[in-house]
């Protein structure tokens, strides 16, 4: 299942991200080009817009986001879809939307700074903007949201 979400929703576009889904995002797109996109790809249009909504009443591949809080939000989707199985976190870029792949500590060193690529465990790099990952400092913060977010439907990330 694959979304785009309106200039309203960068914080929930992000979080579906991280979660592993694949949601465009642009800070500034007019409807009809959301609309558009949604149609010609297939995506489900996310979006606190009521009067767009309201202009694509008879598409049935669309959600009002109800509310203005990114967790109630990512619950939102999840239920609305039951997508609370197919939640893989880390697996898609945050910047571009293309899923990460691994990357061998021996390649890494050559594009992240000694300090990381001497001391972090792992890696992944996105092939479409070639952005690195690994699990810096603020990994274990995403973590311990992740984990408040399906501990909110009964599921943790060990299982």
């Amino acid at each position: 299942m694959t979304f785009i979400a309106d200039c309203m929703l960068g914080r929930l576009a992000k979080w579906l991200r991280i979660l592993g889904f694949d949601v465009l995002y642009f800070s500034k797109a007019e409807d009809p080009d959301l609309v558009a996109i949604a149609r010609r790809e297939g995506r489900i249009l996310l979006t606190r817009d009521s009067g767009l909504i309201e202009r694509t009443a008879r598409r049935p591949d669309r959600l009002f986001i109800r509310s203005d809080d990114w967790e109630d939000q990512i619950v939102q989707v999840l239920d609305e879809f039951e997508l609370w199985d197919k939640v893989l976190p880390n697996t898609r870029c945050i910047a571009c939307n293309l899923p990460l792949k691994p990357l061998a500590r021996e390649r890494a060193r050559n594009l992240v700074t000694p300090y990381v690529g001497e001391h972090a465990a792992s890696f992944a790099i996105c092939s479409g903007c070639d952005r690195v990952f690994w699990q810096g400092t603020h990994y274990g913060d995403m973590e311990r949201k992740i984990e408040k977010l399906l501990e909110r439907r009964g599921r943790s990330l060990t299982g």
